[in-house]
């Protein structure tokens, strides 16, 4: 919900900019609410914290993702360990105990690793798209601010000059 507030807030600053006057004498610079900016604003860093609340969870849920994997391999160490030890009666028995041991082990092993392998691909993928969403909304706010700037400047300007030309 709270990417969905931030893409929002984004998306209606974008349109305050867009639809903005455009300056005296320039098509790329334009005249915007300070107030109104400066309220997205703060409510874009505000909603921010929430997604690198949500990015940490992601890592806490992968690291008990791969706790939970750990202790099904453990589990199943432990009960490839008895069947090995019940099937110990002869020969024959132990050499098909010591077969399917090592077969568990092997599985689990190998699940072991796919389960790691996998929770590590999404939270990478999860804490990337979450990185790019962040500074696709710091660039954002870096542009309007620097575009905020410069047609403050401009307006201060002309402000100076018509004031130099009644002074004449």
């Amino acid at each position: 919900m709270e990417e969905k507030d931030v893409q929002r807030l984004l998306d209606m600053l974008y349109g305050m900019i867009d639809e903005a006057k455009s300056a005296a004498f320039s098509s790329d610079k334009c005249i915007i609410s300070r107030d109104e900016a400066l309220d997205l604003l703060d409510e874009i860093r505000g909603k921010l914290p929430l997604e690198l609340k949500k990015a940490q969870e992601l890592i806490r849920a992968r690291e008990e993702y791969v706790a939970s994997a750990k202790k099904e391999v453990e589990k199943m160490l432990r009960q490839a360990e008895l069947d090995a030890k019940v099937i110990v009666s002869e020969s024959e028995t132990l050499q098909q105990a010591r077969q399917k041991s090592s077969e568990i082990i092997r599985r689990a092993e190998e699940r072991a690793k796919e389960l790691y392998r996998v929770a590590n691909t999404y939270t990478e993928d999860a804490l990337r798209r979450t990185e790019e969403a962040i500074q696709m909304a710091l660039d954002e706010v870096k542009e309007s601010r620097g575009r905020f700037r410069a047609a403050s400047a401009e307006k201060m300007q002309q402000i100076r000059e018509k004031k130099d030309e009644k002074a004449e």
